[in-house]
């Protein structure tokens, strides 16, 4: 299997102050944080976008494919175990994904598979910021002074390791099908028989995320993420300039096995519909994969991280279909005053019934 090399040592720097460039995903430009600049970069935006062979990488990864090949700082989180990386020049002071300060640098062995392709940001932050805040306002439990204690200040832009997988699964199944009937009393009985089948079905693009700073619900909730070839775009630099990175914690043979076993959950489910009955029961599956391939991608989302009380939380918005998940704490004032209303309502009807 051949990797493409991916050189980012160049530093993309504001040429009028010196300070770090951030990708602007709606301006398509580099973007100075400090003085506002708008610095011109061509990003790389051509080269095919490769299925790697599973089984081949499994047996085999070569060195050239691993390492980011950049001049990139790592830290760890001591609180949530997320690992952020972003360029030399980034001085991290919090977690991007908890806000904690229990930072600690992080080694690189050498061993990380480098991404190949990402998606950029297609939803800018003022566009993210407006979903938070809406779904902020649609939280009908939520506390009161929430939009106050959770700001959307507190937004960050990330990009996520994910895997992608594709295989082609065939299918034998034998179960037992059942027909409903009405006996001579007039009770629902079930008549059982033998059944069989094969189903066949090409998975392209399972998605398994390498995250640990997300909560892996709300990483789901999100989902899907357009990864075609011609969505993704091979990677260049420019695009991650001024972003933070997460490193996957999840490797090629977890996630693999993460995705398989997605794929045996969904093939069964086929075949489930595939029996012409009523009803089944003691359904065996015996899947086969053929076709198996690979991507690793990085993908955009913009998160909010907060502590309310003694709680972490976290709102998360997909950073190109603007689609967003998120957790709140709950008003127990809110919730004590709707069970009093339930009360009195209860009460008024059981009265009325009464008289």
């Amino acid at each position: 299997m051949q990797l493409s090399e991916v050189s980012a040592q160049q530093k993309l720097a504001c040429p009028a102050c010196g300070g770090e460039a951030q990708w602007h995903p709606t301006k398509k430009a580099l973007i100075c944080a400090y003085c506002g600049t708008e610095s011109p970069y061509e990003v790389k935006d051509s080269g095919e976008i490769v299925e790697h062979d599973l089984v081949a990488a499994l047996q085999a990864i070569p060195q050239s494919a691993r390492g980011w090949q950049d001049q990139k700082r790592a830290v760890k989180c001591q609180h949530c175990q997320a690992i952020s990386v972003f360029s030399g020049a980034h001085q991290a002071k919090a977690c991007d994904f908890c806000g904690s300060s229990s930072l600690v640098p992080f080694e690189e062995t050498g061993d990380i598979i480098r991404p190949e392709s990402l998606l950029p940001f297609a939803v800018d932050a003022p566009g993210a910021r407006e979903k938070v805040r809406q779904w902020y306002g649609s939280r009908f439990w939520a506390p009161n002074n929430l939009n106050r204690k959770a700001l959307t200040d507190t937004l960050k832009g990330v990009y996520l390791p994910y895997w992608t997988f594709d295989a082609e699964v065939g299918a034998g199944y034998t179960a037992e099908g059942g027909e409903r009937y009405k006996n001579h009393k007039g009770e629902t009985q079930i008549r059982w028989f033998p059944v069989s089948g094969h189903v066949q079905n090409f998975f392209d693009d399972t998605l398994v995320c390498g995250s640990k700073g997300v909560h892996p619900h709300l990483v789901q909730a999100v989902e899907p993420f357009p990864t075609t070839s011609e969505a993704l775009k091979p990677y260049d630099p420019g695009y991650l300039s001024g972003w933070t990175v997460e490193r996957y914690q999840l490797d090629l043979v977890a996630a693999a096995e993460r995705g398989r076993a997605r794929m045996v959950d969904a093939i069964r489910q086929l075949c489930a519909r595939d029996i012409r009955a009523d009803t089944h029961r003691n359904l065996r599956v015996d899947p086969t994969f053929q076709r198996q391939t690979f991507k690793h991608v990085l993908l955009p989302i913009w998160l909010v991280g907060y502590r309310y009380g003694t709680r972490d939380y976290q709102v998360v918005v997909n950073g190109s279909t603007g689609q967003v998940a998120g957790e709140y704490p709950k008003s127990w004032v809110k919730i004590t005053l709707a069970i009093i209303a339930a009360l009195i309502v209860l009460f008024i009807v059981m009265s009325l019934e009464g008289h």
